[in-house]
């Protein structure tokens, strides 16, 4: 069944041909992937995915569910089911999601074209920090981070110093420079992540 303009017999919304071409090409665009990338990420191939970002061809139900798991994506999110005008709402547990060893990152905003910044929730459990091998790199030249706790205690290490921070704390920093969160106590620590690029001068 072909994504086309009305909704489908059991009530599943879907969007108009072409739409989706040009919402993929950005939202790839927008992770900085290849047509290649996404063809490894999603099982779709490179010449299915140039046709549909080109509006040549409406893709199956089953070939967007893909092209959304590639992206990160939920297929709402991807068809923009949850979007009115203006709004996008990521509904609670549907962020992208990634763990690594006790640290694990909700992505709150969605990856939209043009985005400079990004929120994140972040839980670290005893023992355990931001970085390492296998976490992002450093933020683009310019960004700054606000980080607010909201549960238990973490030290901020940035730039060879240390900082404490306990529940209800906040901190900004150029988000550029090197740095990761710890949680040395015994219970889990949950913060928030505010991360807007390249809008330091000087």
């Amino acid at each position: 069944m072909a994504i086309a303009t009305s909704k489908a017999p059991n009530g599943t919304a879907v969007t108009p041909e072409g739409t989706v071409g040009a919402r993929v090409r950005n939202l790839r665009e927008g992770m900085d992937l290849s047509l290649r990338d996404l063809a490894e990420r999603s099982g779709v191939s490179a010449p299915m995915l140039s046709q549909v970002e080109r509006g040549d061809t409406s893709p199956t139900l089953a070939i967007a569910q893909k092209i959304a798991a590639g992206l990160d994506l939920s297929l709402s999110q991807l068809l923009r089911l949850d979007e009115d005008r203006h709004v996008v709402i990521v509904r609670a547990g549907e962020g992208r999601m990634r763990r690594r060893r006790g640290h694990r990152v909700e992505e709150l905003s969605p990856p939209l074209p043009g985005q400079r910044a990004d929120v994140s929730a972040h839980t670290l459990g005893p023992g355990s920090t931001t970085g390492g091998p296998g976490d992002p790199p450093l933020h683009e030249p310019g960004s700054r981070e606000t980080a607010i706790v909201l549960e238990g205690e973490v030290e901020l290490f940035i730039d060879g110093q240390r900082h404490e921070l306990a529940e209800g704390d906040s901190v900004t920093f150029d988000a550029d420079l090197p740095h990761h969160f710890e949680n040395n106590g015994e219970t889990d620590a949950r913060l928030i992540a505010i991360v807007a690029a390249g809008l330091r001068r000087g």
